[in-house]
């Protein structure tokens, strides 16, 4: 089985006494390839420093949580490590209003959207972090799309962690969105996922695990890593009436036109 993880943080502290360990893990676990994801300055930086050593992706932005020192300075180191040749992606950005007494929306969207058009300028796919914010993501990712749009620019974006209901992962993929599944694919109470993935089409979904966070069904409460993700595939398998290593194929594909590569 060969498996592309686009969402991964091997920068995490998690990992600091065995991350050379868990990512030949993975590699043996079929994961070839993968995209480690920054969330400030700091975890873009190193996730630059990984992709470097381990000759994979990164991916650089700040998330929502984080964006109460969003300014213009930030902004310009961001773009200047997003020139990086490793860097594919700006990310994880988004909205999360689950955490806004701790970063208030008012600073959650100007870095939002700061960040979507450096994207633009830059040409980079984006990964989109989205927490109880279905409504106001939706809407500046609308208004985004038809702007890249009337520019001639195409629009190449995933749904990190994709947790809102079917109907909407359709508007989202109308848009040119790709919708990312991790371990919680694989939980019982994840009928919504299940539901959104057999209702897009199967063109637009790729694999990740959020690692070390969420592990799947049977080692869910465990620390993550990309090794895992073969139990996404198997569910993805049976949702979609294939083998596992066919519904990793087909996200792997997916994968690598969402990152332009």
């Amino acid at each position: 089985m060969k498996i592309f993880e686009t969402h991964t943080h091997y920068e995490d502290r998690a990992f600091d006494a065995d991350r050379d360990e868990m990512i030949k893990k993975g590699r043996e676990a079929g994961v070839d390839c993968f995209v480690n994801v920054g969330s400030d300055l700091e975890t873009s930086r190193k996730s630059i420093e990984i992709a470097r050593k381990y000759g994979v992706y990164a991916a650089v932005g700040v998330h929502p949580e984080n964006a109460s020192d969003f300014d213009e300075n930030v902004l310009a180191e961001i773009e200047k490590l997003a020139k990086n040749p490793e860097v594919i992606a700006i990310g994880e950005i988004g909205l999360d209003y689950h955490w806004e007494d701790e970063c208030p929306r008012e600073k959650q969207k100007p870095a939002f959207t700061s960040q979507l058009s450096l994207a633009a300028k830059l040409d980079k796919a984006i990964i989109i972090h989205s927490r109880d914010a279905a409504e106001d993501t939706f809407e500046i990712l609308k208004k985004f799309a038809k702007k890249m749009s009337e520019e001639g620019k195409t629009l190449r974006l995933v749904m990190h962690c994709y947790g809102y209901s079917p109907e909407l992962a359709k508007e989202y993929v109308k848009l040119g969105a790709y919708i990312g599944v991790g371990g919680v694919l694989t939980f019982k109470n994840a009928k919504k996922l299940r539901e959104s993935v057999l209702v897009v089409p199967r063109d637009r979904v790729v694999l990740e695990t959020d690692s070390p966070y969420m592990s799947p069904e049977p080692e869910r409460g465990t620390r993550n890593d990309p090794s895992k993700l073969r139990y996404v595939a198997e569910k993805l398998s049976e949702l979609w009436d294939c083998t596992a290593e066919e519904a990793a194929e087909i996200c792997y594909q997916n994968s690598l036109r969402l990152f332009g590569l």
